[in-house]
């Protein structure tokens, strides 16, 4: 067959060499490279996620009902306070501002600067009445106001006739905030984006 400029020859084939076979590796050494590979890098970062992203947390108390009751499970989200502050009508746990050793569900209801009052079973924000439609009772009257300071915020329970809240430890530093809480995951079948 003539030569084709356009078509070079092909090297010839050449047999390769039988290498041998990689020695089996230690139960040990299999046993390490898993554990360095695959569970330290997932510990990093799950920690990571507690740390900066979210964590879940367990419901102690009536202080919430009858929009959470004791031992249900809410992942706190802790990103969105980076970028603002707390928003009125979040749910957010915080440290007990008495130095307890449990962390506190509570709803914001004042924000830095505003003057909240309670009277006549009503929260007052500066004057205004505020709409609370996920409260099932009125608040008690006490006739008693306070004034939110700077990086602070007022938060209350939605079951005012049982929650230890600013009413008894003031306005608490927007830095005890551990984050807020968005979803129910626990009992099952009461899964919910939180109201």
């Amino acid at each position: 067959m003539p030569d084709d400029p356009s078509n070079p020859a092909q090297p010839p084939v050449t047999e390769q060499a039988a290498t041998p076979p990689e020695p089996t590796p230690a139960w040990w050494q299999v046993i390490a490279r898993d554990v360095l590979g695959t569970i330290l890098p997932a510990i990093f970062i799950a920690l990571l996620i507690h740390l900066f992203l979210a964590q879940a947390t367990r419901v102690y108390g009536s202080s919430m009902v009858p929009n959470l009751r004791t031992n249900e499970r809410l992942v706190v989200e802790k990103l969105s306070y980076r970028f603002h502050g707390p928003r009125r009508g979040d749910i957010v746990v915080l440290h007990d501002p008495d130095g307890g050793p449990e962390l506190l569900i509570k709803r914001v209801v004042g924000l830095p600067g505003e003057r909240v009052t309670l009277a006549d079973g009503q929260v007052y924000v500066d004057g205004v009445a505020i709409s609370e439609p996920y409260l099932t009772q009125g608040t008690a009257s006490t006739g008693r106001a306070w004034t939110i300071p700077p990086l602070h915020v007022f938060v209350m329970g939605d079951n005012r006739g049982a929650s230890r809240d600013s009413r008894v430890f003031g306005p608490v530093s927007i830095d005890s905030i551990l984050g807020r809480a968005v979803f129910r995951y626990w009992p099952l079948n009461e899964i919910a984006v939180l109201p």
